[in-house]
């Protein structure tokens, strides 16, 4: 059985090998050119404004949890897919059912104003 992940292993010393010699080379032969701008903190091109620790709007993760929800969710349909044409009815019923219920949440949301970005 250990043989089967053998060259799994060496795969992955590989891979380790050749990222860590690509950073040790970069790192010394590369230039090096300190500059005060260059040492900045940076946040998409934007110069800091005010402190780190200022309040950030609870919607802004409310709308982040629901994607991430309704995200997950859409990849039970792809084994659904897969199976689609060979599948007994019962799972398209049991898709329906899924789907009915992940619309009850979607609307439940929008009636809510978790959707409101204002």
């Amino acid at each position: 059985m250990s043989g089967d992940y053998f060259p799994l292993f060496v795969m992955l010393v590989v891979s380790v090998a050749f990222a860590a010699i690509g950073v040790g080379v970069s790192a010394l032969l590369g230039p090096r050119r300190p500059t005060a701008i260059k040492g900045q903190t940076y946040e998409s091109g934007m110069p800091s404004i005010g402190t780190a620790r200022r309040r950030v709007w609870v919607r802004y993760y409310l709308v982040a949890v629901v994607f991430i929800l309704f995200d997950i969710e859409i990849i039970f349909f792809y084994p659904w897919a897969v199976v689609f044409r060979q599948a007994p009815i019962f799972l398209l019923v049991e898709m329906l059912a899924f789907v009915t219920i992940l619309l009850v949440g979607y609307i439940y949301v929008w009636r809510k104003g978790g959707f409101d970005w204002y």
